[in-house]
């Protein structure tokens, strides 16, 4: 049986957290920032972690 590859995409969006968790990147701060006001921007600029069934198709993912 092969080695399972890593999903590349998954691989550049999600982090692994030194416990183990997984964090990624908050959605809508990219474009349309002009109307959102600076506290909302720096909030999303935060990484937040993943739900638990994320998490589970995240570790299938990345193959751990």
């Amino acid at each position: 049986m092969p080695k399972m590859k890593t999903h590349r995409g998954a691989a550049k969006r999600l982090k692994r957290t030194g416990t183990g968790k997984f964090v990624r990147a908050q959605a809508g701060v990219r474009h349309l920032l002009e109307h959102k006001s600076g506290t909302r921007k720096r909030r999303l600029q935060r990484e937040a972690v993943l739900s638990p069934g994320d998490a589970r198709r995240a570790r299938k993912l990345l193959g751990d």
